[in-house]
């Protein structure tokens, strides 16, 4: 992006001074008037001191992401592991009342990694919601609902975290897993691997193409058809049933090239369902597989 700079105007401008608004900062009796001098350069300069930026007054791309990232509040966007970590206020605000209500999160960072993705698993465990890691609507309301139990309490918390519940990312870097984009499926085999790699770094999973042979201990093929012998899983619904009957097919599944065959439900998904999917279908994985990468 272009730099934002002393003397611009327009929308651009606007859209820096009500982020500034928001975040309480003094603009004068203009307000946002889509001028960027005077009070707003002020702002812009004081805002960059506070968060340890160059205090140049340009709002390029770092001030930029800072802006947003500071403007977010819990229930603005569904928040889940990927690669990029989401990061922003509304995670500190999360990971801050997760914390004083014993989930730990570690240390407040604003950045929604594997240990906060833990800490929301037990959360909803706790107050009976879909464990799936995912903060969308309900898991915002829950949180909130306990304002009174974790508003003004402390918000560290100590290091040590428990395993997750369904999930142990260490084995994904065991076994080598092709994940085969078919079917219309690619947003569900990319939400697959990504989720991975945020789960662990070294994971081997990886995105090919219909009938692309690799040499993989395991291929995850969604589509609608399977050769005799090939466990099928049927997708219709994601939760814990799923990442029970993905664990059973992919344990069951006969060796050295393990094959198996995933068939998801034809009907519109959202973001939210897509990446439970994912998620359900990940910790299936994960125990089907044993200690040694072997399933």
């Amino acid at each position: 992006m272009r730099p934002i700079r002393k003397g611009d105007r327009g929308a651009a401008v606007e859209d820096v001074q009500r982020r500034l608004l928001v975040l309480g900062a003094d603009l004068g009796a203009t307000g946002v008037d889509g001028v960027f001098l005077g009070a707003t350069l002020s702002a812009v300069s004081s805002f960059q001191r506070e968060h340890g930026l160059a205090e140049d007054g340009l709002v390029g791309p770092e001030t930029w992401a800072a802006l947003v990232d500071a403007t977010f509040t819990l229930g603005d966007r569904l928040l889940y592991l990927r690669v990029p970590y989401f990061h922003g206020d509304d995670v500190r605000s999360l990971q801050c009342a997760l914390n004083a209500l014993g989930f730990s999160c570690g240390q407040p960072d604003g950045i929604f990694g594997a240990f906060s993705e833990r800490a929301v698993r037990e959360f909803q465990l706790n107050v009976a919601l879909d464990a799936d890691g995912i903060v969308g609507p309900d898991t915002v309301r829950a949180v909130a609902n306990l304002r009174h139990v974790w508003t003004d309490k402390p918000s560290s918390a100590p290091m040590e975290l428990r395993a997750a519940p369904a999930r142990s990312a260490k084995v994904l870097a065991l076994i080598r897993v092709d994940v085969v984009d078919a079917d219309g499926a690619s947003d569900i085999a990319r939400r697959l691997v990504n989720l991975a790699m945020a789960s662990e770094p070294g994971a081997q999973l990886r995105v090919v193409e219909a009938g692309t042979i690799g040499g993989a201990a395991l291929t995850i093929e969604f589509g609608s058809v399977s050769e005799p012998g090939v466990p099928v899983v049927r997708a219709e619904k994601a939760g814990d049933a799923l990442a029970r009957r993905f664990a059973a097919a992919v344990s069951s599944a006969p060796g050295p090239r393990r094959r198996v065959v995933v068939v998801l439900d034809p009907g519109h998904r959202d973001e939210h369902s897509a990446q439970a999917l994912a998620v359900a279908l990940l910790d299936g994985l994960c125990a089907g597989v044993g200690p040694s990468g072997q399933p």
